[in-house]
């Protein structure tokens, strides 16, 4: 037997559903769990934190008693989450959603959390545990009964900690004594109205140290409650809360209304849509900043120290999803996002980072968070991310690519825009000749990277193609001649004629998944034998026997970073649509339909997948992960029809 200690068992994350306000994104577990929510924005300290420790680090969970979750669903086209609980004695369906963010909420002043409970059937007894934890689970909130916007007799549970406030308001929760933590501190407070609670203390509260909230309320078949949960800054005047009929019906017709601008195949089109959906919901509506996930920390691999925090923007990921957009006929969006970016770099281009906070901000320091224990015990967990100050030569020619993407779907180009790239293309030239740390951020030593080299020749034939093609100006010819230069360059040290294949840098001959990414590039085409020799190796030694790929062997070492990690979707992804394009249709279809089980019975993504647990693994949901599936179903439809 093992004398290693067994790691916590935490809920698997496609247990978890995405909630998006288009500011912060929550998640809310299969059991009515809700265990991650930052506010005001994704990459804000959280009040909830139990996805990485215990309910203790924060949760909000809402059930019903003697119950089991018998179905659950998006409503259409939505991010409103509706879950059926069945007990001995009925039936509830439990609603749950947050209001979409007003345009131009750069930093909304409240966001509210909509729970909603109504028993359709029977006698329901629905049961809360709400256990607010401030600053990553770090501060316990001071609660004190208030009245509503002013109203005698309408109260709620004001609980404030440093500079945030969170007010519940609805049938009202009481101070539980939570035998895993001992009794609340302090005494427990009366409802406001002279009657007493459920511990017969009288009404002389003046506020107590909240370590959990929590109640019982009894429904029968039409009635309904609603609660709703409402961050402000604590030192700005009490908000009042949303009216919750009002605020579903908003956020109803505000994602129906989206969804309705963005084109899908017929094959795969929930899928597809709710991927799209998910790119949306991880976009900030204020900014146009899109984040990469929803959360840190999750593990590559349970157990081990491959925990990131990816709730910032990336230019790479967030340049691939503008691709997918404008494909997909969202411009607005995509628009929105190059005003962020114009925002973001500017100033001097020696400046640039390759990720950047929702608003633009720079300083994105890493540190541990050593009270958590992380998710299945993955430690340490981390906040922020040192990989702000790599140097990845691949970002300019990402950007270029979407950039170029929204010229040709004609939006457009105005001066501000097109100096930028030039800007970014100065920047290319004076960094010709540095190494860096790829498109996987490798913590190692530093590399020319085959995948980065071939992104700077994209930026530089973007920028050719913008003075040939649309007559814009520019130092075209010096442009061409580093274009050329990186070809020639690639060529000689990137490709091994013996093994027939693309390299993972100039130094070395391991295979690199990224590798699939050269001819979306217009690099090399999809059958040039060059790159079927590089598929047939990648195929070789990054494909499991379970059929997916790994990005590189880790064993090599060349991240710097011990352990192991779990096969990547997007890797498994970019897989389908080489196949596709290069006549493997039917390779491509089968992939494809595995791959598409992957998801989540709700359609969501994470990073990776463990074959071996058959569980989901890394951040979720990602970005990453759900514009690979677009493209992937893009190119298999296109083969399909080129076939027919």
């Amino acid at each position: 037997m093992s004398d290693e200690p067994a790691r916590p068992r935490s809920t698997p994350l496609e247990d978890y559903a995405l909630l998006s306000d288009l500011h912060t994104g929550p998640l809310v577990s299969r059991d009515g769990s809700i265990d991650w929510l930052c506010l005001p924005r994704f990459d804000s300290p959280s009040v909830f934190a139990a996805l990485l420790g215990t309910p203790e680090d924060g949760r909000w969970k809402l059930s019903a008693v003697d119950g089991e979750v018998v179905s659950r669903r998006y409503l259409p086209r939505t991010f409103v989450l509706e879950t059926t609980w069945r007990t001995p004695t009925g039936t509830v369906v439990v609603t749950d959603f947050l209001p979409p963010g007003q345009a131009g909420e750069g930093h909304p002043d409240h966001a509210d959390l909509v729970r909603r409970v109504e028993c359709v059937s029977g006698e329901v007894e629905v049961e809360h545990d709400l256990r607010i934890r401030f600053d990553y689970g770090r501060a316990k909130p001071w609660t004190r009964r208030v009245d509503v916007d002013g109203t005698e007799g309408v109260g709620g549970l004001l609980s404030i900690a440093g500079p945030d406030a969170l007010l519940l308001t609805g049938p009202m929760l009481h101070p539980q004594e939570a035998p895993e933590v001992g009794p609340l501190e302090g005494d427990h407070p009366a409802d406001g109205s002279g009657a007493e609670l459920a511990d017969g203390h009288p009404d002389d509260y003046e506020g107590a140290v909240s370590d959990r909230l929590g109640g019982r309320f009894v429904l029968s078949a039409g009635e309904s409650h609603d609660w709703v949960l409402t961050w402000h800054e604590s030192h700005h005047a009490q908000p009042v809360p949303v009216d919750p009929a009002r605020a579903l019906d908003r956020a109803v017709s505000f994602w129906a209304d989206w969804s309705s601008h963005v084109g899908t195949h017929k094959r795969h089109e929930r899928a597809v849509l709710r991927s799209l959906l998910v790119l949306r919901a991880l976009t900030d509506r204020g900014t146009g900043g899109i984040v990469a996930a929803a959360t840190t920390s999750l593990p590559e691999e349970f157990g081990g120290v491959r925990n990131w925090d990816y709730r910032y923007t990336w230019l790479r990921d967030a340049a691939l999803t503008i691709e997918v957009l404008v494909a997909h006929d969202f411009t607005d969006g995509a628009l929105h996002w190059r005003n962020w970016l114009l925002r973001a770099v500017a100033g001097d281009p020696e400046d640039l980072q390759i990720m950047y906070g929702v608003a633009g901000e720079r300083q994105l320091p890493e540190h541990e968070l050593d009270h958590l224990a992380g998710y299945e015990g993955s430690r340490p967990v981390r906040v922020g991310n040192g990989a702000v100050g790599q140097f990845q030569a691949d970002v300019v020619g990402e950007v270029m690519l979407a950039l170029a993407a929204l010229r040709d779907a004609g939006v457009h180009e105005d001066r501000w825009s097109w100096g930028l790239q030039k800007n970014l293309l100065r920047y290319c030239e004076d960094h010709y000749d540095r190494k860096g740390h790829g498109i996987w951020e490798m913590r190692g030593p530093a590399e020319f990277f085959v995948h980065g080299r071939a992104m700077m020749w994209a930026a530089f034939d973007q920028g050719v193609r913008a003075v040939e093609q649309h007559g814009f100006s520019g130092p075209v010819e010096r442009w061409r001649q580093l274009r050329e230069r990186l070809c020639a360059e690639i060529m000689e040290h990137g490709f091994d004629e013996e093994l027939n294949s693309f390299t993972q840098t100039y130094s070395n001959t391991e295979a690199d998944a990224s590798l699939l990414q050269l001819p979306h590039t217009g690099f090399i085409a999809y059958d040039d034998p060059r790159m079927l020799g590089t598929v047939a190796r990648i195929e070789q030694e990054l494909r499991g026997e379970h059929g997916l790929l790994y990005r590189y062997r880790t064993e090599a070492g060349l991240d710097g970073l011990p352990g192991d990690e779990y096969p990547f979707l997007i890797c498994s992804f970019w897989l389908v649509e080489q196949y596709a394009r290069s006549g493997r249709t039917d390779d491509a279809g089968i992939l494809l339909e595995q791959l598409t089980g992957y998801a989540s019975d709700l359609g969501l993504f994470a990073e990776e997948y463990d074959p071996g647990s058959g569980r989901l693994a890394g951040n979720y949901p990602q970005a990453f992960s759900h514009l690979g599936f677009i493209r992937a179903v893009d190119a298999v439809v296109r083969a399909r029809a080129k076939s027919e």
